[in-house]
């Protein structure tokens, strides 16, 4: 199989690790990098034997699929004209500035028969991916996702920045639409809300407590989903899933009549998996596992959260 001609738009933090996989990858052909800091372009570009150019426009109709990692107010201008010229795109979250540019990026892909897929990370780690034999029903889910404070990404707010990896994959196990959102919170130390709560009410019952700060001391992520007959504990981080059932349960369990489950799985390169599924939608003509419209109502909740908090927090 020919491998497909791949760059990447954006080489900072996160878009050097994206160069890295695809140069390592017999699926891909690395062809070349872009970035407007022509010395750390030129550096990564070098290492890695490829092209650079600080213009994006040098490489339409040069490349099969990109990853875009820059950053978010320029996601759209970009991604927009690779669709246009017929190239497969993988996007970072969050997936554009606004939800009518998501729509829009949606509907190109779509008349073009092109992949769109977004960069929502947490689907492909090991300790989700075990979660999905267990869960049914979910009735209620508390998630919790805090980080120490990092001076980037603060061009966007906490909710669009760490937020929303939850509000996706909440969405996608309540597979609900959102009667019901109340949320709170406040910048600390950036202009941005660094610190954020919310609460949502899924038309079928279920409800979320979702919380993110990027002030803290310390790196958790959290999830935990409460079902009729189960309850489920994933960390993120550690990559541990604890399972808690009804049933007759060990003679020294700590809880009677409880069956206590606890797997602890192998750290998983999720940003390589995640290519790969990228790679592999655009061979074989399956669909993504995060599409674009998935980014869309992601990033549509996101910015209702957003809105909510600062409309609370202007009035508080």
């Amino acid at each position: 199989m020919t491998a497909l001609r791949t760059a990447i738009i954006g080489v900072g933090h996160q878009g050097r690790y994206h160069a890295d996989k695809y140069a390592s990858l017999a699926e891909s052909e690395l062809v070349g990098v872009v970035d407007l800091d022509c010395e750390r372009g030129e550096a990564l570009a070098s290492s890695l034997g490829v092209s650079f150019s600080n213009d994006y426009r040098s490489l339409i109709g040069q490349v099969d699929a990109v990853s875009i990692a820059v950053p978010t107010s320029k996601h759209f201008e970009i991604a927009s004209a690779f669709l246009e010229s017929g190239t497969h795109v993988l996007l970072e979250k969050p997936m554009t500035s606004t939800v009518d540019e998501a729509a829009r990026l949606v509907e190109m892909a779509d008349d073009k028969d092109l992949v769109l897929q977004v960069g929502h990370l947490e689907r492909f780690n090991s300790a989700i991916l075990a979660l999905e034999g267990y869960c049914r029903d979910p009735r209620f889910i508390e998630s919790y996702r805090i980080a120490p404070f990092k001076e980037r990404g603060t061009d966007i707010n906490v909710v669009l920045d760490l937020m929303i990896h939850d509000i996706d994959l909440i969405q996608g196990i309540v597979r609900s639409p959102i009667k019901q959102l109340d949320a709170s919170g406040t910048p600390v130390i950036s202009k941005e809300i660094d610190v954020a709560n919310a609460r949502i009410r899924f038309e079928n019952g279920c409800v979320a407590n979702v919380t993110a700060s990027r002030v803290s001391l310390k790196t958790e992520r959290r999830i935990r989903i409460f079902q009729d007959d189960a309850y489920m504990s994933v960390d993120m981080h550690k990559n541990t899933l604890t399972v808690y059932q009804k049933g007759a349960g060990s003679e020294d369990s700590e809880l009677p009549g409880i069956a206590v489950e606890k797997q602890s799985y192998e750290r998983s390169d999720a940003l390589k998996l995640q290519i790969e599924a990228f790679l592999e939608s655009v061979t074989s003509n399956k669909p993504p596992v995060v599409p674009g419209i998935v980014g869309k109502q992601a990033l549509e909740t996101a910015i209702r959260i957003s809105e909510l908090v600062s409309k609370n927090h202007a009035e508080g």
